[in-house]
């Protein structure tokens, strides 16, 4: 089965869809190793390990389907990634799609922030009119070359203009085409479980710690109707609060004595990289030249 249609069976079973976003390859590789069904490429992380960053569309689209290539290249989950705004209008979001879908990604999320648009858990956010957002779905869906390559049309109306007008430009991307929808950043309990009921296809909810929406677990996203949950935070906050201790202690003790413990092996590590295939293949071709 093509990746592209796995993940679209996934978005569509009764089962909520969990999407750890990784941050490069190698966090990819660990999330693939605990055992998840698919893998996230977004902003927020990538723009904090490429650029030490926040997520305000610094990253350009070359550097982002390089992300995304690096993250399909090293794991064979379906790949999901974030095309934040389609990079400037309808032209620009055709080559957004097309860039992605040719570095191997199986699903791509565009959403109707104005550019330079910013993390959906920041204040003072801005909305471009509906007709505009519902012409860059639909350029998407047109421009996409395999069906099954999902869009995920993503409004960040609610911190704008409420509920409603969030659910409105929601449904107007799915008349477009869209296979599932983001409504971002519900600030309530309350809203965040309305949202599956008012669209007709499947529905993503993200957690972020100090966001702006509640932290639920998939359980309960699950009983609420949602799809899909994706966690575009978890492991860049993890990286960076750990690396930032070990940092700290080395600076202050001149040792990283005492951090063994909190240290992948020689060995493990070198299994995570893929280094006994390496060799393997190695033997294999100088074997068969006689060396």
């Amino acid at each position: 089965m093509k990746k592209t249609t796995l993940f679209k069976t996934m978005l569509k079973d009764p089962k909520i869809l969990s999407i750890p976003v990784a941050h490069d390859a190698l966090c990819a590789r660990i999330i693939e190793m605990a055992g998840f069904s698919c893998v996230g490429c977004a902003g927020y992380a990538n723009s904090a390990t490429l650029l030490a960053a926040p997520d305000v569309e610094l990253l350009t689209l070359d550097n982002m389907v390089d992300c995304a290539w690096r993250i399909a290249d090293a794991v064979d989950l379906p790949v999901w990634v974030d095309g934040d705004t389609g990079h400037g209008n309808v032209t620009n979001t055709i080559r957004t799609v097309q860039q992605f879908e040719k570095a191997g990604a199986v699903s791509i999320m565009l959403e109707d922030q104005v550019s330079p648009k910013r993390c959906g858990h920041m204040s003072g956010k801005e909305i471009i009119p509906t007709h505009e957002y519902v012409a860059k779905i639909k350029a998407a869906v047109d421009t996409r070359l395999d069906d099954d390559f999902t869009i995920l049309a993503r409004t960040d109306a609610v911190a704008v203009n409420g509920l409603e007008d969030a659910v409105e430009r929601a449904n107007a991307a799915i008349e477009a085409g869209a296979d599932w929808v983001f409504i971002e950043a519900p600030p309530t309990l309350e809203v965040l479980k309305s949202v599956p009921s008012l669209v007709s296809v499947p529905t993503l909810a993200n957690m972020v710690p100090g966001g702006k929406t509640p932290l639920v677990s998939e359980s309960e996203l699950e009983a609420f109707g949602f799809g899909a949950v994706a966690y575009p935070t978890a492991f860049t906050y993890v990286f960076a609060k750990i690396a930032r201790e070990l940092a700290i202690d080395m600076r202050r003790t001149g040792s990283i004595s005492g951090w063994e413990d909190k240290m992948i092996e020689f060995d493990e590590f070198n299994k995570l990289v893929d280094l006994n295939k390496i060799r393997d293949r190695e033997k294999k071709y100088y074997s068969d030249m006689g060396k």
